[in-house]
């Protein structure tokens, strides 16, 4: 029988993770590092070159002193879309390469034609390449929606080859891919959308990106859990990421920053999907408020950050008996974790009794909710339908409740009370540490659920601060809390500039 030597086994085959590299002795249907399900393919065991092996190559370019680096050829360029520029940080930098996803539907091709249009109406050539339409499908819609121009150009084709072809001879400023899992490249296995191809199409792109100097935009499809589709190092590769949000019943557009690298991360952009196109929204505020000459039982407002933007959104909730032996809880644009947590909550410290009842939670105009802010007024809006009283609507509801009923303070009061009063709302409900209040709100300190709940019986509510405490007044003043309470004010705590 013939030995096996060291050689031939270094050589047998092994197999590796599409997804994040590992690699294993054997083929397994699930990937022992990153858990992803049939990721795992055969690969040749490339033995790893020694460091001494390697030889040291020419740089291509010098290393310089950091102060001595040209920042102007790095400076963001204005798409002409504001509300696109806002979660950019600015606009599009020279090499950026920039990811948008989005469900099937909402609007990212038409989002995208106006950038390319505003690109080249500012003196800049267009290349914008379909891979799922024809021109001239991409030319109807362009009509619709008013954006020709002569410096746009279109390419309806799915080879990669093909599209750098038509960079060659373009040579635009702007290239825009529709979309990236329906370009194939003939030097990678698989097929369009599949994870080899996926990760090949944009390897390609990014190098061309940082090569040319030339910003690229991807349009990305999402899986039906809304993560974006195809290997994880899509998202890793690019520079930005945003995801594009909204419900098909609501003209109501979201842009969601979730990577930038060239500015902040978290920044949101607010559009309105019309018939003749896609329109951004600086003032979104007043979207998510229903308006009503009397106030309802199960409603609350509540002030959320998004990015830098202060938002006002409406929770509404409804309480019913059940008829089912284990109750219903419906949730809708709301975190559903946070929202049982406030339901025990208020079951356990404010004896609202809601465990044979359904109940459902829901934001107003597709909205979605997720920071811990908008629990004070999810505990008013579930109280308030469950004791059929409603909030009174000059009333907002800012702050984080606890496992032990307090109500904790969040960031931002004062910037979120700030945009609360310019829509006309007079009173907060406030953490006992809120800090310094706008003028134009009067302060309601509500340090648990239950004396948020006060508020709800028609009790006194005493303003914070009080007026004998303002500036100008002698001596130490106490702050009135819901409920009945007093305390003793902190330095610098409670004074309205």
């Amino acid at each position: 029988m013939a030995r096996v030597g060291k050689n031939a086994r270094t050589s047998r085959p092994a197999h590796r993770c599409t997804e994040c590299g590992f690699e294993v002795a054997k083929w397994v249907g699930r990937c022992p590092e990153c858990q992803s399900w049939g990721t795992v393919v055969e690969a040749a065991a490339a033995s790893r070159p020694a460091l001494a092996r390697t030889t040291v190559g020419v740089p291509r370019s010098p290393a310089r002193p950091i102060d001595q680096v040209d920042i102007e050829a790095a400076r963001a360029r204005p798409t002409g879309v504001g509300e696109l520029d806002r979660v950019l940080g600015g606009g599009l930098v020279p090499g950026a390469v920039v990811l948008l996803a989005g469900e099937p539907g909402v609007g990212k091709s038409t989002l995208l034609l106006e950038v390319a249009y505003r690109w080249a109406a500012g003196g800049g050539p267009t290349l914008y390449v379909t891979g799922e339409e024809s021109a001239g499908q991409v030319r109807l819609r362009a009509e619709r929606t008013g954006n020709v121009h002569e410096q746009m150009y279109l390419a309806a084709d799915g080879d990669l080859a093909s599209v750098l072809g038509h960079v060659d001879a373009v040579k635009p400023d702007l290239l825009i891919v529709d979309s990236v899992q329906t370009v194939q490249s003939a030097d990678a296995e698989g097929t369009p959308g599949g994870v080899t191809q996926v990760r090949a199409v944009t390897t390609a792109l990014v190098a061309l990106a940082k090569e040319r100097g030339l910003p690229v935009v991807l349009v990305g499809h999402v899986t039906k859990d809304g993560a974006v589709a195809g290997p994880r190092l899509l998202e890793h590769l690019v520079d930005v990421v945003l995801n594009f949000e909204g419900d098909r019943h609501s003209t109501l557009r979201l842009v969601r920053g979730v990577k930038n690298r060239f500015g902040p991360a978290d920044e949101v952009g607010c559009f309105e999907l019309r018939d003749d196109g896609i329109a951004g929204v600086p003032d979104p505020s007043g979207l998510f408020l229903n308006r009503r000459e009397a106030a309802v039982p199960g409603t609350a407002v509540t002030v959320v950050v998004e990015g830098k933007r202060p938002l006002l959104g409406e929770v509404q909730a409804l309480v019913a008996r059940s008829a089912l032996a284990v109750p219903r809880r419906a949730v809708s644009g709301l975190d559903a974790a946070r929202v049982a947590m406030v339901l025990a909550v208020l079951e356990r410290r404010a004896r609202v009794s809601l465990a044979e009842k359904d109940v459902f939670t829901a934001t107003v105009g597709g909205m979605r909710v997720m920071e811990p802010a908008a629990d004070l007024a999810l505990a008013l809006a579930v109280a308030s339908a469950a004791r059929d009283m409603p909030v009174p609507s000059d009333i907002v509801a800012v702050g984080e409740v606890g496992l032990a009923g307090e109500v904790r303070r969040v960031t931002g009061i004062e910037r979120r009370l700030a945009e609360a009063a310019r829509l006309g709302f007079t009173r907060a409900l406030v953490p006992p540490d809120a800090g310094v209040l706008p003028p134009e709100v009067r302060g309601i300190v509500v340090p648990d659920v239950r004396s948020a709940l006060d508020v709800l019986t028609g009790q006194r509510d005493a303003p914070w601060p009080p007026r004998s405490s303002r500036r100008g007044a002698s001596g130490p003043r106490r702050l009135r809390l819901a409920g009945g309470a007093s305390a003793r004010p902190r330095p610098g705590v409670g004074r309205s500039g």
